[in-house]
């Protein structure tokens, strides 16, 4: 895998999938851009991957202002975008929907379906103009099948599928591939301190090899969508 001269912008790059993908991304040659909420995983990442190819941005993938600012600090660093990771996302169980407050819906909405948005529609507007691009969304299979447990989750990841299915036919003539990645469940913090068999998940490096694969695909190829699992999970 060689993606040297090409520039990754990865939302929440600084932990979990999006960290392993980073690291991937400059293990391969390519500039990445990490945009993530919390600035001391920035600053242990940046101190980590000691790399000039490696650059950040402290926001809320929600908002308008700090999505933007990102871009074009992105833009002015490394001189475009050539892959979009929108990997941020948050999970908040709702098992009584008669007892789960509106903020739970609104931030899960804000990160999962409005983030999609923004940083997609900015990736656009460089991808467009140089008539090339990859923009690959992070959605699980919840985005596919519902969840007594996780309704809302669930929700909102069908949202951002939507936004990607009308967006891949939108953009493909304009040389911009779209793509949906949908691992089952996966060792990482979105479980917080639940009981669940983390032994039997996918790793953040499992997911991590698939987005890679999907980047690195010859340029008149795109996978539409990434459908897969943990063989110890689905034999449980």
């Amino acid at each position: 895998m060689n993606l040297s001269g090409k520039t990754a912008f990865v939302t929440g790059g600084a932990n979990g999938i999006g960290k392993a993908t980073s690291q991937k991304l400059l293990e391969a040659g390519a500039n990445v851009f990490v945009f993530e909420l919390s600035q001391d995983r920035i600053d242990s990442f940046i101190k980590e991957a000691n790399s000039d190819k490696l650059a950040a941005y402290q926001g809320d993938v929600g908002s308008e202002v700090a999505v933007m600012a990102a871009f074009e600090q992105c833009k002015a660093k490394f001189g475009g975008v050539d892959i979009l990771l929108n990997n941020a996302g948050i999970g908040i169980p709702s098992p009584d929907l008669s007892a789960t407050d509106v903020e739970v819906f609104d931030k899960m909405v804000n990160t999962n379906m409005r983030g999609v948005f923004l940083c997609t529609r900015e990736a656009l507007k460089v991808m467009k103009a140089q008539k090339s691009g990859h923009i690959l969304t992070l959605i699980s299979m919840a985005g596919q099948r519902t969840n007594p447990g996780a309704p809302l989750y669930c929700a909102s990841k069908f949202g951002a599928r939507g936004i990607n299915s009308g967006l891949a036919d939108q953009v493909l003539k304009e040389g911009i591939k779209v793509t949906d990645v949908n691992p089952g469940p996966v060792d990482s913090d979105y479980w917080g301190n639940r009981e669940v068999p983390r032994d039997k998940f996918l790793s953040v490096n499992d997911v991590a090899d698939v987005i890679m694969f999907a980047i690195c695909l010859p340029e008149h190829v795109v996978m539409r969508e990434i459908n897969f699992d943990s063989v110890a999970w689905l034999a449980k």
